[in-house]
């Protein structure tokens, strides 16, 4: 499956469009904007420009209006920019009309990041999950995938008018390809469900330890504080989907032994497909006894992505498990001192880290932490409460069992 990815060895220039509406005022549209280009960068693009409109909804024929369209379409000639980015997903009818409008490659949100996961993807797992999720984009979609393919495959049906030996069904082309893409989907789910009878087998034999995961938004350092509790070295960088394949560590925390899995992180409007193909992959947080939910707090929309990753625990049956919010990269956390004579209201973007953490934070109790993993601020804080939540869990479930009291020498990893 080549259809969306963007080598780093064939970087384009791209433009990212997205709207203004009465549900996305502009800082938030300007925010959404800023993802989407980290987005394109992680996927190896060269964003050069940013168009935003204001409607009350997306044009169902080109997303955006007419003039919009013609002043997107002037930039990309006069630049020779050979993408366009929109920021919400695509019907066919709009990439086909809009594409045959600007005569350049258009993708939308969902098909750079099946692209993002197609490049991120190690194991044949992921692989696995990433084609999945990529045909059923594609299969609503043939219409424009294939249309220099649309030619009658045989006759005419059976009628007149068909030649000898060709009369038949009359498939066409299209026709065929997605009779052979559904081919495919079956057999991707076949070989999932062989994979998920053996992931379950897998965490029913890892005995009865308590299961620990972290969650969160993409990029907010789940990888790096994995890296600091297990001392191990999980794949960590400052790109969005670093991790795809859910990693379990033992740990040790004094003599308390517990599984530690670090999962993919979640996006706003993270596509169903994907959701549904990685749910296998989710298991780990669905059957967690615990649930460290990461925050990058230096992040100016940090409430947002806690809501983003709530609704999608929900969505995969992971609501309602004992949660720790983790707010990490403290260190970077930055605010505006608003001046003397300054009367507007304040605003969480005025208010400092101390302050912040006197709002609604305060009343989580140790529910509630401030870290930062890449600074080891507040670690054995950290630990200290993990390692209580941990052990109450452990007695609650095993009473009678001295698991807690045997020594262990070194993590390890879990297959």
């Amino acid at each position: 499956m080549k259809e969306f990815v963007i080598s780093e060895a064939q970087a384009e220039t791209a433009v990212l469009v997205a709207l203004i509406t009465q549900s996305q005022d502009e800082r938030k549209t300007n925010e959404y904007l800023d993802e989407l280009a980290f987005l394109a960068e992680t996927a190896g693009a060269d964003v050069v420009k940013k168009f935003t409109q204001r409607l009350d909804m997306a044009n169902s024929v080109t997303y955006v209006g007419k003039g919009k369209l013609q002043e997107i379409k002037d930039y990309v000639t006069e630049n020779e920019v050979g993408m366009v980015i929109f920021d919400d997903e695509l019907s066919a009818k709009q990439i086909r009309n809009i594409e045959g409008e600007l005569q350049v490659k258009i993708l939308d949100r969902t098909s750079l990041i099946l692209d993002i996961f197609a490049m991120r993807a190690q194991t044949a797992h992921a692989k696995t999950q990433v084609e999945l999720a990529q045909y059923k984009y594609m299969l609503p979609r043939l219409t424009r995938l294939w249309t220099h393919l649309e030619r009658q495959g045989g006759g005419s049906g059976g009628g007149k008018g068909g030649s000898v030996g060709l009369r038949g069904p009359g498939e066409t082309q299209l026709e065929m390809d997605r009779r052979i893409i559904l081919g495919r989907m079956s057999l991707l789910k076949g070989q999932l469900a062989d994979i998920d009878k053996q992931k379950a087998t897998q965490r029913k034999n890892r005995g009865s330890m308590i299961r620990v995961a972290l969650v969160g938004y993409t990029n907010v350092g789940k990888s790096t504080l994995m890296n600091l509790l297990s001392k191990s070295d999980v794949f960590a960088e400052n790109k969005l989907f670093a991790t795809l394949d859910t990693t379990v560590r033992k740990v040790i925390i004094e003599n308390l032994p517990f599984l530690l899995s670090d999962t993919v992180g979640f996006i706003r409007k993270l596509p169903t497909d994907l959701v549904e193909s990685f749910k296998s992959t989710l298991d780990e947080v669905r059957e967690a006894d615990l649930l460290l939910h990461v925050v990058d707090i230096s992040h100016p929309g940090f409430e947002e992505q806690i809501e983003i990753v709530n609704k999608t625990l929900a969505d995969i049956g992971g609501a309602g498990k004992p949660c720790i919010l983790i707010f990490n990269k403290i260190d970077a956390y930055t605010y505006v001192e608003k001046a003397p004579d300054d009367l507007t209201p304040r605003t969480k973007d005025n208010l400092t880290l101390e302050e912040l953490m006197n709002t609604w934070m305060a009343k989580m109790e140790d529910n509630c932490l401030f870290i930062s993993a890449r600074e080891k601020v507040n670690m054995e804080e950290f630990k200290s409460v993990v390692y209580n939540r941990v052990k109450a869990l452990h007695v609650q479930r095993f009473p009678y069992n001295d698991f807690l009291y045997q020594t262990y020498d070194k993590d390890e990893e879990i297959e």
